[in-house]
């Protein structure tokens, strides 16, 4: 059996999307699954195991382009796919499989795809209360699962893949002390300083932390470069070669591979924390707006703190420097004890 996979445009997302492929191939151990999906996701899926080939999507997240796409969908009409899944819920993101006549195309109803979609799923969000849940659905025929509560378990869990000498090699090449272990932080978020944890509670963090002998990496997009050296820069002088600031200074390919090195990671709720999770990495994820009722971190080594309760859209936030005072409200010290925690269980 052939599958092609419309993967999602977003790193958390393309994360959890691996829970779906991890259950087809349990389900069809002979499937060859391929993803089409933004070129960056290549160094997510090379190390998924359950993924033949990772297809460039080349069009851009936003770009309907009817024509183009017709154009990549009769391009794939040679591989003969037997089914194709779709995890975006948009109209364009259907075009392809229906271009390329895939016999089986199967998603969430989504937005107007009636003939898109000939194997179409209607959402009840209550139900399928998880995105990952929803993902898993899909493996299984239509009718055959009413809700999360059918699935087998436990869920086939996003896992991806790196060597203990690609850990050593990038820790090298990286100039990473070998006498200290590596405590990495993901400080940045999506829509800026209402989703992150204060830079001046990591900094508070990293100085319990390199005091106990630990070295930081701070790990993040060019974007989040600043948030970085903010922290770094509110360390005691001594401190301050303990943390390196590596965002917007590692390709994608690089960050995972250092993140699986680390002995454990602090972050916010972001496409990283995810990266974390499916690394297997003790993992204290920080959430404030945004909720971890939808798209948790899925790893029994994360520990999640909030301090509030429901979903709270938000692009600003109310608090000093523009931080959300939940994430405020969080104490380094709080932290702290997750995650000694956290290490210690790891330990025994």
């Amino acid at each position: 059996m052939k599958i092609l996979v419309i993967g999602p445009s977003w790193v958390g997302d393309m994360m959890m999307s691996q829970s779906l492929y991890r259950t087809l191939k349990a389900r069809y151990p002979e499937a060859i699954i391929d993803v089409m999906a933004p070129a960056w996701c290549r160094p997510l899926l090379s190390r998924m195991p359950e993924v033949n080939e990772a297809i460039p999507m080349p069009l851009g997240h936003g770009a309907l382009e009817i024509g183009e796409r017709r154009k990549l969908g009769l391009s794939l009409r040679d591989r003969r796919y037997d089914r194709a899944y779709v995890l975006p819920n948009s109209f364009k993101s259907a075009l392809v499989p229906f271009f390329a006549n895939i016999p089986q195309r199967t998603g969430w109803r989504g937005e107007m795809r009636y003939g898109l979609l000939n194997d179409a799923r209607v959402l009840d969000k209550a139900a399928w209360p998880l995105m990952v849940e929803r993902y898993v659905a899909l493996a299984y025929d239509k009718g055959v699962m009413q809700s999360a509560r059918d699935l087998p378990q436990p869920l086939l869990w996003p896992r991806l893949q790196v060597s203990e000498a690609e850990k050593q090699q990038m820790r090298a090449t990286f100039r990473f002390s070998d006498e200290r272990p590596v405590i990495g932080f993901c400080p940045g978020a999506e829509f800026g300083p209402a989703k992150r944890w204060p830079h001046y509670h990591y900094a508070a963090l990293a100085e319990k932390l390199i005091a106990q002998g630990y070295q930081i990496a701070l790990f993040g997009s060019a974007k989040d470069n600043d948030a970085g050296n903010q922290i770094i820069a509110a360390l005691p002088e001594a401190q301050q070669p303990w943390c390196r600031n590596l965002a917007g200074e590692t390709a994608l390919e690089q960050a995972v591979v250092l993140i699986a090195a680390c002995e454990a990671v602090v972050s916010n709720d972001s496409g990283l924390m995810h990266i974390a999770a499916a690394l297997d990495r003790p993992l204290v994820a920080l959430y404030g707006p945004s909720s971890p009722d939808f798209t948790p971190p899925l790893s029994h080594k994360a520990r999640v703190i909030r301090l509030i309760t429901g979903y709270h859209k938000v692009r600003k936030g109310e608090g000093e420097q523009g931080y959300h005072q939940s994430l405020i409200d969080i104490t380094p010290e709080r932290v702290n004890d997750e995650l000694s925690s956290l290490l210690a269980n790891q330990e025994n």
